[in-house]
C-alpha cells in the first residue's frame, strides 16, 4: 500500500473534519437553515480579510472572483496598471483586456517582486490610470509582493488597488481596511483547506462607489446583485450547499487555532522548507519568497517534469512543478492550509530520495535535519 500526500500549493489537503461536514445531507439553499449557516461563514470571513465590509462568496474558482473584480469595478476603456511577474499577473491583464480595459503592462520578470517606487513613478507619469491589479503571492513564481507599501501609494490618489489574495489570504496578514486595499479576492482551495469551488471577494467603500458607476458587461458575477442578496443571508443563484458546510467547518478550525498562531505556523513551515532546500543546495527562485510556498530550481541535469512525476507516481507525494518558462526547471513546495510541520519533514525526505534516484549526490538527512532544526521550536516536551 502507498500512502499519498498532497503538498502542492493548490489544491491543498482537506481535513477530515471538513470532508465529514461536506458529507452531511444537502438542504435547500432557500431556507432559514441554510441562511443561518451562510451568515456564520460571512461573518467569520471578515477578520481573515481584515475588513468590516461584506465578503461575497461566489460559486467558482478564484478566477471567477478576479473576473468579478474587473467587470464590476471598471468601465470599458479605463486604463489599469497590471503588475505582471508570472502566470497569474498575466491573467489579470488577460481578463482586463477581455472586458475592454486599456492595460498598461508592468512586466517585472519572473522571480522579482514589484517595486513600489516604480509603481509610484508610473502613476505619477500617467494620471489616467485608475487601477493597479496585482497578486499578494504570485504562485507561479512563489513571490510575495509588497502590498502594504503599494497600498500606501494608491490610497492617496484616485487609483483602485485590486489584489489577488488567492494564495495569500489566510496565509499571512493582509488587513484590507488598515492598509487601504480596495478589492481583494480569495479561493477555497488554498489556506481555507477546502476543495476548489468557492471564491471570495471583498470591496472597500470606495470600490463599491466605483462599482455603482462602472459600466461593463456582467451577469453571473454581478456583485451589486450579490450584495442585495447578502442582506437576506443568501446568494443570487443556487448555492453549493455542501461546500458551504465544509467552509463553515474550515473557518471553525481556523478560529480554534487563531489567526496569529495560524500565520506563525505557516511562517515556520516556510522557513523550514527553505532551510531544507538550502541544505540540499537547491537555489531559491526568488529573494522575496511567500510564506505560502517555496520554489527552488532543480539541478540543470534533471528533467523537472520527470522529477515531479516520479515523486507523485513512485513516492506518492504531489508537489507542483514550473509553468511556462519555468516548466521542467523548478519544484514548488506548499506550506499553507492543512499542511503541518511533519509534512515538511516528509517533503524534504522525499526530495532527498528523489534527487538520489536521479543521480544527484545527496547526504541523506541533510535537508531533513535543516528543516527539523527550524521546526523543533514549535514543540514543547
Amino acid at each position: 500500500m502507498k500512502k499519498n500526500y498532497l503538498l502542492s500549493p493548490g489544491p491543498t489537503p482537506v481535513p477530515e473534519r471538513v470532508l465529514l461536514a461536506m458529507a452531511q445531507p444537502v438542504i435547500h439553499h432557500r431556507t432559514p437553515q441554510f441562511s443561518a449557516l451562510f451568515r456564520v461563514c460571512l461573518e467569520k470571513l471578515k477578520p481573515i480579510f481584515g475588513t468590516k465590509n461584506d465578503v461575497i462568496i461566489l460559486s467558482s474558482s478564484g478566477t471567477g472572483a478576479m473576473e468579478a473584480a474587473v467587470c464590476n469595478c471598471f468601465s470599458k476603456g479605463e486604463k489599469v496598471l497590471v503588475v505582471n511577474s508570472g502566470k497569474f499577473g498575466e491573467r489579470w491583464g488577460q481578463i482586463s483586456e477581455s472586458f475592454g480595459l486599456n492595460v498598461v503592462w508592468m512586466n517585472i520578470g519572473w522571480g522579482n517582486a514589484a517595486d513600489p517606487g516604480e509603481i509610484k513613478k508610473t502613476l505619477d507619469a500617467d494620471p489616467d490610470i485608475k487601477g493597479v491589479l496585482m497578486q499578494a503571492t504570485e504562485s507561479s513564481t512563489t513571490v510575495k509582493h509588497p502590498v502594504k507599501e503599494i497600498a500606501a501609494i494608491t490610497k492617496s490618489r484616485d487609483v483602485m488597488l485590486v489584489v489577488d489574495g488567492i494564495t495569500g489570504v489566510g496565509v499571512f496578514k493582509i488587513p484590507m481596511d488598515d492598509w487601504g486595499i480596495d478589492v481583494m479576492v480569495g479561493g477555497s482551495q488554498k489556506a481555507f483547506m477546502m476543495p476548489p469551488g468557492l471564491a471570495f471577494i471583498a470591496l472597500s467603500k470606495r470600490a463599491w462607489e466605483k462599482a455603482d458607476k462602472a459600466k461593463n458587461s456582467r451577469f453571473y458575477f454581478d456583485l451589486k446583485k450579490e450584495k442585495k442578496n447578502l442582506a437576506k443571508d443568501t446568494t443570487s443563484y443556487t448555492a453549493p450547499v455542501s461546500l458551504v458546510y465544509g467552509l463553515s467547518e474550515a473557518l471553525k478550525m481556523m478560529e480554534e487555532e487563531s489567526l496569529p498562531k495560524l500565520y506563525e505556523r505557516q511562517a515556520r513551515t516556510a522557513k523550514a522548507a527553505r532551510a531544507g532546500c538550502a541544505a540540499l543546495n537547491l537555489k531559491p527562485v526568488t529573494q522575496s519568497p511567500s510564506e505560502a510556498m517555496t520554489g527552488v530550481f532543480l539541478p540543470s541535469e534533471i528533467d523537472g517534469a520527470r522529477f515531479v512525476k516520479a515523486l507523485r507516481d513512485s513516492f506518492g507525494i504531489t508537489f507542483a512543478g514550473g509553468q511556462d518558462q519555468w516548466k521542467g526547471k523548478i519544484i514548488r513546495i506548499a506550506q499553507l492550509g492543512y499542511i503541518g510541520d511533519f509534512d515538511i519533514v516528509i517533503a524534504m525526505s522525499a526530495i532527498e530520495m528523489a534527487l538520489d534516484g536521479f543521480g544527484v549526490p545527496v547526504k541523506f538527512g541533510s535537508g531533513v535535519g535543516a528543516a527539523q532544526a527550524v521546526l523543533r521550536g514549535g514543540f514543547e516536551v
